[in-house]
């Protein structure tokens, strides 16, 4: 399938992404780590088969040193050994962000073990917009492989 439109060639769709851009900058300046921003951006994306968004976090949290081994263990993560306590609760709060309308009371408890109000403040706001991001893509078609790190930066001037 082809991209329906290109969202960034239109005013509306460049206001908008100047906006996203913008709250991204304030989930970077969060105390919440980069890592766990990466990494669950990436595993929204994956359950939300946005490949922009796939293509877009892996290059990101690549370029910013994150093991590419780790990112491809994010859709298996409970089966795995590399995964802090506390990046497996921001997944889980992630995975469960996504596919349900709340999470659970274990869920949220298990985050507040390991994150301030600040941090999970920061993980609400994540979850919700990369869910935004990722449906924006997929519902215009964009295709992931032609991303180049640090293009959605530019936007935010």
């Amino acid at each position: 399938m082809e991209p329906r439109i290109n969202l960034f060639a239109t005013a509306t769709g460049t206001k908008l992404a100047k906006r996203f851009a913008g709250l991204n900058t304030v989930l970077h300046q969060s105390t919440l780590p980069k890592t766990v921003i990466e990494l669950v951006s990436l595993r929204a994306s994956q359950l939300n088969g946005c490949g922009f968004c796939l293509d877009m976090h892996v290059k990101e949290a690549i370029a910013a040193g994150e093991d590419p081994l780790r990112l491809h263990l994010v859709a298996g993560w409970r089966e795995t050994t590399v995964f802090t306590e506390a990046e497996q609760a921001a997944l889980a709060f992630a995975e469960e962000g996504t596919e349900n309308v709340s999470v659970s009371d274990e869920t949220w408890a298990n985050v507040g073990k390991h994150f301030d109000d600040e941090e999970i403040a920061a993980l609400v706001c994540l979850i919700g917009l990369i869910n935004a991001a990722n449906r924006m893509a997929v519902i215009t078609h964009q295709k992931g492989g032609s991303y180049e790190v640090g293009a959605m930066a530019g936007l935010e001037s």
